[in-house]
């Protein structure tokens, strides 16, 4: 026992270094074998307690990531994982993650003490000797604390060693190569039936094109492989619970996730990596059989979206951005679930958007534009007070049309109703457009700190006005966010 706590204390040492300073990259071949556990949790609690349950560990095919990038050189996810070598207590993996819980605990319901319990699967490679495996999760100041920790021996009878789910459609969009020098992209079938398998192929040739249109995707897509995972579904499409409209699907897929209705996330999170398992994968894409416009993603795990709305190719790549490259919503007046998920005073963890703490030392210092100013006003405020004033004109409109409707106004009463409110419409429309032709449009190529991010309209800041991670007329990300994606494509195919 004494043995055990003193492994756990030096374990904790050394992951607090690990926060400190950047460690060496640690000799993949004498710790692992080139093969992946999945690791599968619950993941429970309220908004103040939460654990972690182990559920079982099983072992799948080759490891698909570069053997020389065992630990990360970027600080992403609300939690993180740590793999020791029991015998030396030497930290050999690491990396961070997020879980639907971690989203769930900053909800109302979570806040009011409502327990509930999520899926979540880790995948480590397989150690050649006993390990002791550790979750780490983040305060409201970002510092890790462990909350979980398990000594595994790689013997041990318990460990599942059972082929992956086997008899799904394996498509080869494209391979790059050798897993380990690839990044790996898998797209899952959700809510197609048995006849849609030639849909769900040109589905992905289609998602897989609008990426690669986008860059640094565009310039970097020799680097990736692009497989397909076909299994079908009793019925198409997915969950649509405000509309009582409920589908038998191979993962559950749902709208209304955290009661948002336009949010959609797949709680079937072990069954999910399982079913990726069959291929090699560094990215995880589920595609959705539907028109509806919407998708959702869960931060260093996966993304979802449905196929067949105009906007699904943009919603796919924007939540993308989320589950590959950690990159926060930058948008601020959207309608959300979420209470204090960045605490004020805190400088976030994703990397294009900032509290401006330090104005001197901005987060994407090297790439500010020459002589921007910081933080940099775009008349935010001002085009802010144009649509209050466009919004309180349309509550008047429908309340004065309601009343002359009431009481059987004439024709020509109600028609002058809506001439005014007209007038004041264009009116104020026309001080926008001026507005934006001004002040927004000449800084539109401009990297600075524009306030307005991460669901916040005060206090927290993005790097352009423009970027697909809020909006985009050109389908771009920003330059800030551009750099990051960039980044983890070469940690992901050896470059890093």
């Amino acid at each position: 026992m004494r043995t055990k706590l003193l492994a756990w204390a030096a374990a904790l040492a050394l992951a607090a270094a690990a926060q400190a300073a950047p460690q060496p990259q640690p000799p993949f071949d004498e710790f692992f074998f080139d093969k992946a556990w999945r690791i599968d949790f619950y993941h429970m609690g309220d908004a103040k307690s939460e654990s972690f349950v182990l559920r079982r560990i099983a072992e799948e095919g080759a490891w698909p990531e570069p053997k020389a990038a065992l630990l990360p050189p970027f600080d992403y996810g609300r939690y993180v994982c740590r793999v020791y070598d029991a015998a030396s207590n030497r930290l050999i993996f690491s990396r961070g993650f997020d879980t639907m819980f971690g989203e769930y605990k900053t909800t109302s319901p979570a806040l009011a003490g409502s327990v509930r319990v999520f899926e979540r699967s880790l995948r480590v490679p397989a150690p050649r000797r006993p390990v002791l495996f550790v979750i780490e999760q983040r305060d409201k100041r970002n510092l890790l604390h462990p909350v979980f920790n398990q000594s595994i021996d790689p013997a041990d009878y318990h460990i599942l060693r059972e082929p992956p789910a086997q008899g799904d459609w394996i498509y080869e969009a494209r391979v790059a190569g050798d897993p380990h020098d690839a990044v790996d992209l898998v797209f899952l079938a959700e809510g197609y039936a048995a006849a849609d398998r030639d849909k769900f192929r040109a589905d992905v040739d289609r998602m897989a094109a609008f990426l690669f249109s986008v860059e640094p995707y565009k310039a970097l897509k020799a680097r990736f492989s692009v497989r397909g995972v076909f299994r079908d579904s009793p019925e198409r499409g997915m969950d649509e619970p405000r509309q009582r409209s409920y589908r038998k699907t191979v993962l559950d897929a749902s709208f209304n996730a955290f009661d948002l209705d336009r949010y959609m996330l797949v709680e079937a999170d072990h069954r999910m990596h399982e079913m990726a398992g069959q291929v090699p994968y560094d990215i995880l894409a589920v595609l959705v059989n539907s028109p509806r416009y919407g998708g959702g993603s869960i931060g260093l795990d996966y993304c979802v979206s449905t196929v067949d709305h105009a906007a699904s190719p943009q919603v796919f790549v924007h939540e993308l951005g989320h589950s590959f490259a950690y990159l926060a919503d930058e948008y601020y007046d959207s309608e959300v679930s979420y209470n204090d998920f960045y605490p004020k005073g805190i400088e976030p963890l994703e990397p294009n958007i900032t509290a401006l703490l330090d104005p001197a030392r901005v987060k994407w210092q090297d790439l500010l534009s020459p002589g921007i100013g910081i933080p940099t006003e775009y008349g935010k405020a001002r085009m802010e007070a144009l649509r209050a004033e466009l919004r309180a004109g349309q509550e008047a409109k429908a309340r004065a049309l309601e009343a002359a409707r009431g009481k059987n106004a004439p024709a020509g009463e109600i028609q002058a109703i809506e001439a005014r409110a007209k007038a004041a419409e264009d009116e104020l429309g026309k001080k926008m457009a001026e507005l934006k032709a001004a002040v927004m449009d000449p800084l539109a190529d401009k990297v600075g700190v524009f306030e307005g991010a991460g669901y916040a309209s005060k206090g927290l800041y993005r790097p352009m006005i423009h970027c697909i991670m809020i909006s985009s007329p050109k389908n771009e990300f920003c330059r800030v966010c551009q750099r990051a994606i960039a980044r983890m494509i070469d940690f992901l195919s050896g470059r890093g």
